[in-house]
């Protein structure tokens, strides 16, 4: 059951982060819609993947079996970690220390605390933290692979709406 869910929120996370990207059926010749902003970055041997979304976007069976607060009000970070054992081999999910802060463009910080979720094969890492009105809110993650010394930053900003 909580193998299914995994692959079931890591899916809906997916879909959502590159939701506007391919083709999706466009008539040849016209662009391709882009992602506003990247959602993964490569360095070295790894790859960190990284998303924002509002939990009321989860469903309940989903945020239940998480212990996620669904509301208009929540948004949930979700980062993961995968090495690159070799060429066009699938990346391997791993452990590592995930740091984050998070704050608004007024410059006030919000409370984030990321807990490590982990089910089979899967490896990642969620954060809640709550925003009122409309809100741009900007994550800046710092992630150091197990037994790296060398961390991976990365910076994420997503508008949401609480309404």
């Amino acid at each position: 059951m909580r193998t299914r869910i995994c692959g079931w929120l890591m899916t809906l996370l997916g879909a959502i982060a590159m939701s506007g990207c391919g083709n999706g059926g466009q008539q040849p010749g016209f662009p391709q819609a882009v992602p506003l902003e990247q959602t993964f970055k490569e360095q070295g041997d790894y790859e960190v993947h990284f998303n924002a979304v509002r939990t009321d976007q989860l469903t309940p069976e989903i945020a239940r079996a998480y212990g996620i607060q669904r509301s208009k009000n929540r948004v949930m970070l979700n980062v993961t970690i995968l090495k690159k054992e070799a060429p066009n081999a699938p990346r391997k999910p791993v452990e590592g220390e995930v740091a984050v802060d998070a704050y608004n463009l007024n410059g006030q910080l919000k409370n984030l605390q990321m807990r490590r979720v982990s089910e089979g094969d899967a490896i990642y890492y969620i954060g809640e933290v709550t925003i009122s009105g409309t809100e741009i809110l900007v994550f800046d993650i710092t992630v150091t692979p197990s037994g790296e010394t060398t961390p991976i930053q990365v910076k994420l900003k997503r508008e949401f709406h609480a309404s």
